[in-house]
């Protein structure tokens, strides 16, 4: 979708050629004496029309107005959740063949919220998926124009954002809708080093062979079932100095998920297609900071690989050792998610990150906590989670915080290994969460699971692509505060000599070290993996996703 935003006045949209005007009207707008003012006072004052939100009046080649259809919105007060509602409620107005281009007036001063808000829905309301299903209607829309009675910079830089976001979105959606075996692994390999092709980012693949070097034995355990190859993904956005540390983005990436020997049940178990929902995140953030070019370091850290009942597959009982070297007790095949996982967090410390941050379809049992409203967030650090979660909110892509106090992780207690992999149904999702905690050491991390906002079932049954918008705002904002930090620091006044300089910088450097250790991988020397080396149920009494990742739910 094409979008462009305008300085458009009410007269000047009357004016142009298009196929759809659509008009937000609010109530705190004031109507002029122009052909668009004079017929929505008219549709007002006779009771055909009104401005509360949601409330619309369809017309047909109205005489001063170039558009063929025109359709006045009620937009309440104008807020972004007024123009979201009163948008959506003409959403498939957009879809009518027909209709190549469309213009979107709006009737007052928006704030960039609403703007960024109109682009969301808009595109949303558009997005097709045809990879296959080639006889499926592509809509014929093909440009949007946003106008506004005056475009400022915080508006451009809102609408801009917004794009970005809402291609990273459609990419997200994209490799979460398609089968698991169009979306293999090595697929999405693919993809990334295609994404990989744009300014400032770079791509590395490691196939099995470089996955067993780096001895990561509990990714390799779930892989080993399948004939599909692992791969595990890196991607690199160097927007920033060299020197300045990422923040590093691990997204889970079971291609389909059977379970593994903890058998799903049959029923809607093709939904586990999306349990790679992580992974198309961290492919959508990518996309759309090949838009922005942000002044940033990201990587980007994707294990992906098929769960399988095989006659190779890991048994529940076996003991694997990790890529950290902590051992691990495997009594659900199903928990699949976080064994990736916590290979790929040991691997990311390695790039010494400022933050990790890993999206998971990871726990039914988020599911029943959160439904499909808000994905879960759980981190120890209070500023980390209060920078995601203003991120969500500003994105309109919200999470909810959850415990994380060390008695949940009594239950991952094994007699035979450092842990075991699941503690039974109690808090799974907090479980869920101490078990990935003991893989990221001093590094600040936090872990969303989005099992209930990755996609939707039923008649809508599609990926959603979140959290590419919480996790796009997140990084814009970190950069945000390095730019701050940065003119702070350069309006620093010098020191009056080199001498109190050294002192200074000494004590400082002191008890910095003192304060905060610093960054490693956990635990100890990693164990080599070997010939041995070696879950995802949303609970059937909510229709709305019965099947779900990670079987802490089960």
């Amino acid at each position: 979708m094409n979008f462009e935003l305008k300085a458009l006045t009410a007269a000047a949209a009357a004016r142009e050629k298009c196929d759809l005007l659509l008009v937000l009207v609010s109530e705190e707008a004031a109507l002029g004496s122009d052909a668009i003012g004079t017929l929505a006072a008219h549709a007002i004052k006779h009771g055909d029309f009104a401005l509360s939100c949601g409330k619309q009046l369809q017309m047909y080649q109205v005489p001063a107005v170039a558009a063929r259809r025109v359709v006045l919105l009620g937009a309440g007060k104008g807020t972004a959740k007024d123009v979201r509602s009163a948008l959506t409620a003409c959403a498939s107005l957009l879809k009518t063949e027909g209709i190549a281009k469309a213009v979107l007036s709006f009737s007052f001063d928006a704030s960039a919220q609403a703007v960024a808000a109109a682009v969301q829905v808009l595109a949303d309301a558009t997005y097709v998926y045809t990879h296959t299903k080639p006889q499926a209607k592509v809509v014929a829309l093909k440009k949007v124009l946003l106008g506004v009675p005056s475009k400022s910079a915080a508006l451009s830089a809102a609408f801009d954002l917004a794009v970005a976001q809402m291609d990273g979105v459609e990419t997200a959606r994209e490799w979460a809708n398609r089968p698991a075996n169009h979306a293999t692994p090595t697929l999405l390999a693919n993809a990334a080093r295609g994404i990989a092709k744009s300014a400032r980012m770079s791509c590395k693949i490691h196939g099995p062979a470089e996955v067993a070097k780096l001895g990561m034995g509990a990714f390799m355990a779930v892989a080993q079932g399948s004939r599909e190859p692992l791969r595990l993904i890196e991607l690199h956005y160097n927007g920033a100095a060299k020197n300045v540390a990422p923040i590093v983005l691990v997204g889970k990436g079971i291609t389909f998920d059977t379970g593994g020997i903890s058998l799903k049940p049959a029923a809607e178990m093709d939904e586990m297609k999306f349990d790679m929902g992580g992974a198309a995140s961290v492919l959508g953030v990518f996309q759309a900071l090949a838009k922005l070019q942000p002044a940033i370091n990201v990587v980007g850290v994707i294990p992906a690989c098929e769960n399988m009942p095989d006659g190779a597959a890991v048994k529940p009982g076996d003991v694997v050792t990790s890529m950290s070297g902590q051992t691990i007790e495997i009594l659900n095949t199903d928990a699949e998610g976080r064994l990736v996982l916590c290979d790929a967090l040991t691997y990311a410390a390695r790039f010494k990150p400022t933050a990790m941050v890993n999206m998971a379809t990871l726990t039914g049992a988020c599911v029943v906590a959160l439904g499909g409203v808000r994905s879960g967030l759980f981190t120890a650090d209070d500023a980390l989670a209060q920078a995601l979660q203003n991120a969500g909110d500003a994105a309109h892509d919200l999470c909810w915080r959850l415990p994380l106090d060390d008695e949940y992780a009594e239950g991952l207690k094994s007699n035979f290994a450092d842990m075991g992999n699941v503690a039974g149904r109690a808090g799974g999702a907090i479980t869920a969460a101490k078990f990935l905690q003991k893989f990221v050491g001093d590094i600040p991390w936090a872990h969303l699971d989005i099992a209930g906002t990755a996609w939707k079932s039923g008649a809508a049954k599609g990926g959603t692509g979140r959290p590419v918008g919480l996790l796009l705002h997140y990084l814009l904002a970190q950069e945000s505060v390095a730019k701050a930090a940065t003119k702070t620091a350069a309006k620093a006044p010098a020191k009056t000599s080199a001498k109190t300089s050294a002192k200074t910088s000494t004590k400082a450097s002191t008890r910095s070290s003192a304060k905060t250790p610093a960054s490693k991988p956990v635990v100890k020397a990693v164990k080599a993996v070997g010939s041995d080396s070696t879950g995802t149920t949303k609970p059937r009494a909510v229709r709305a996703k019965p099947v779900v990742a990670d079987g802490s739910a089960t």
